[in-house]
């Protein structure tokens, strides 16, 4: 889509949107069933989902734009493994692949995301107010009656009255306002039992050892370098109110049509940026990936992030943003910004960088395209962390490696537990990062419904999706795009709930709740897919050796696996189907090496019987179609798997989709 379709079909609608929204004085326009607080991408598939089930509902953003990290840079998505991610969230990357002419796909540009998300909005009229922020919650009985909001731009102040609210923001303001219980910062170990919390001096995103500290090498009475903390390294495994950096998700373009120069940047200085220069001395860079995240998007564009011991992020200067009032959030996020356009003007500029770096750096600049109104810079900070709840239920490290598994699943995560670094200290002699942790987890697990909601005696009529009740390592876990737009899905069902069943959010009933999820994972009354996986064995028949290993990239908890050899292999998917429809169905394609070139899928239908051989070698870890057909109540539908006569090879069986008609 070319730039100016594109701007006329927002503007359209924003204007859409505007004459459906209109603010009046009289108190039944500022009454809504459901008040949800924060524009994220959370935020609007809450949104979406509660007005498509009937109810009244406004959704308040402090800025003037929608979708939060999704459309802030975040474009290479982070997800450990995407059977995960169910409902809207999932329905958002069709939309992403729809745009790219793809069945799916979870690497896209900024502005195709806030795109889709306004889009989604619009479907169901769903009025938003932009620049007002929360300063108040009023409660009685131990529910929130009405918040009180202030302009951003000088507007008279609003108050909002609702039955039920949901806080989508990465800060938990609502949540802090209504006088829930919140914690900041870094459990110790010994508080949950864990072993990844706390202070932690790993190796990851670390400086090579030998990196001297001081602004004239060897000579602590020089002083410290920038950004340099002076305290002395605490206990492994101890608590702190330390926040893991925040940075920005940085969009370049290599494109000459549409770049735009990298400039030097307000309150510019270099002296920052020293122990680039002291990393480089000891291990030159020979790309950019040297110490910059550099994934590439669509279009010739980058979703640029934090990698290495000295990157984007701002280590140790956001201690305070949780907390902050409005105005010193805005400048705990300047210094950002222009520390992280500092940063790459320096790349490009700063003559003590080799000259290869610099003509790397050159080649990128900021894409015209991107954040228009915002000076081609993403108007959204990663905040990876801010408040966490302390609610019904703590997920813990316990539950992100599946030794504690909850019942009241309302959604799943599966991302390593992961922190970037804390601070940036003097240990023997040598500069050192503290607080990187990435440690894996086993597969897929449930987020309890209880990790969403307040104590009872505390809030009975709010839900935190973003913010939800997790230890600091747990957080690392779960805090995934995807993985909140889930939780705001969830928690707008809940709360629709318990407005039709005139009950608090912490009487809702789970089963009921689990139910609505899965019959109507789109909100829209439309049939559900069906998916199942190589390790759902009830709907798995073999024929054969195979056994269940690991696979990167696979889609599930496993990959089925039949060795090369002389016995017939078989394996049949049978779908347990409930409506008569007719479904495209796709299988996933694993990525993992050594595999069969191609594979015959044998598909019994309605309509009789049809055999596919399917070349497996491009579109690594993705779904192909394997055509339509249709299904009638009492007719088979099944999907068998074998090797095509001729070919040798490793079978490899992952999942099996199939996707209703439209």
């Amino acid at each position: 889509m070319n730039l100016s379709k594109r701007t006329g079909n927002l503007l359209l609608a924003t204007l859409l949107l505007m004459m459906h929204y209109r603010p009046a004085t009289a108190q039944q326009a500022d009454t809504y069933d459901i008040c949800i607080y924060g524009g994220t991408a959370a935020g609007v598939t809450a949104a979406y989902t509660a007005k498509k089930m009937g109810k009244t509902v406004l959704l308040i953003e402090p800025g003037k734009h929608l979708g939060g990290m999704t459309s802030g840079g975040l474009g290479y998505t982070d997800i450990g493994n995407k059977f995960a991610i169910t409902g809207l969230a999932r329905d958002f990357y069709r939309r992403v692949g729809m745009h790219y002419g793809k069945f799916e796909q979870w690497i896209f540009e900024p502005h195709v995301a806030e795109d889709i998300l306004k889009e989604y909005i619009q479907k169901a009229q769903a009025p938003v107010l932009y620049n007002y922020y929360i300063t108040a919650a009023q409660k009685q009985q131990g529910a929130i009656q009405s918040i009180t909001l202030k302009s951003t731009n000088g507007g008279a102040q609003r108050t909002i009255k609702a039955k039920m609210f949901i806080d989508c923001s990465y800060e938990g303001d609502l949540m802090a306002k209504a006088g829930v219980s919140y914690t900041v910062g870094r459990e110790a170990n010994s508080q949950y039992n864990e072993t990844y919390d706390g202070v932690q001096l790993l190796d990851k995103h670390q400086f090579p050892d030998g990196i001297d500290p001081y602004k004239e090498p060897g000579k602590p009475a020089s002083g410290l370098l920038w950004g340099i903390s002076a305290q002395p390294l605490a206990d492994h495994g101890s608590g702190d109110k330390k926040v893991q950096a925040y940075n920005y998700r940085i969009c370049l373009t290599d494109d000459p049509a549409n770049r735009i120069p990298i400039t030097r940047p307000d309150n510019y200085d270099s002296t920052q940026f020293e122990l680039v220069l002291r990393v480089m001395a000891v291990k030159p860079w020979t790309s950019l990936w040297g110490g910059l995240k550099f994934d590439l998007m669509p279009n010739h564009k980058t979703d640029i992030n934090n990698n290495g011991p000295f990157s984007t992020d701002m280590i140790g200067m956001n201690y305070d943003y949780p907390e902050a009032d409005y105005a010193k959030r805005q400048q705990i996020i300047k210094k950002h910004e222009d520390y992280n356009k500092g940063l790459l003007y320096f790349l490009g500029h700063d003559t003590h960088v080799p000259a290869s770096v610099r003509q790397l750096m050159l080649k990128w600049g900021y894409p015209k395209d991107e954040y228009t109104d915002n000076g081609n810079w993403s108007f959204q900070l990663y905040v990876r962390e801010a408040r966490r709840m302390i609610g019904d239920y703590v997920m813990t490290q316990a539950n992100c490696q599946g030794k504690e598994v909850v019942k009241d699943a309302i959604g799943m995560a599966a991302y390593t537990m992961d922190s970037h670094n804390c601070q940036r200290v003097v240990v023997n002699g040598m500069v050192k990062n503290e607080g990187d942790v990435q440690m894996g987890t086993p597969g897929p697990y449930p987020i309890a419904y209880r990790s969403l909601t307040p104590k009872a005696s505390e809030c009975k009529n709010l839900l935190v999706p973003v913010c939800l009740s997790a230890t600091h390592i747990a957080y690392g876990s779960i805090r995934m795009e995807p993985v909140f737009m889930v939780l705001g899905q969830s928690s707008a069902v809940a709360a629709v709930m318990a407005i039709n069943n005139k009950q608090t959010i912490q009487a809702v009933d789970i089963t009921a709740l689990q139910q609505k999820l899965k019959q109507d994972p789109l909100a829209d009354g439309s049939i559900p897919e069906v998916l199942v996986d190589d390790a759902d064995a009830g709907y798995i028949q073999h024929t054969g050796e195979w056994k269940k290993i690991k696979a990167p990239g696979n889609y599930g908890t496993s990959v089925t696996y039949a060795p090369a050899g002389t016995d017939k292999k078989t394996l049949r998917f049978a779908p347990p189907m409930q409506h008569n429809a007719r479904y495209t169905i796709y299988y996933y394609n694993t990525g993992r090496q050594g595999k069969a070139p191609s594979a015959a899928f044998t598909i019994t239908a309605a309509g009789g019987k049809k055999t596919e051989t399917v070349a497996l070698e491009e579109h690594p870890n993705e779904w192909i179609s394997l055509g339509t057909y249709e299904y009638k109540s009492g007719s088979p539908y099944t999907i068998d798997l074998a090797l095509p006569d001729g070919v040798q090879g490793d079978l490899m069986a992952d999942a099996v989709l199939c996707v209703p008609s439209k």
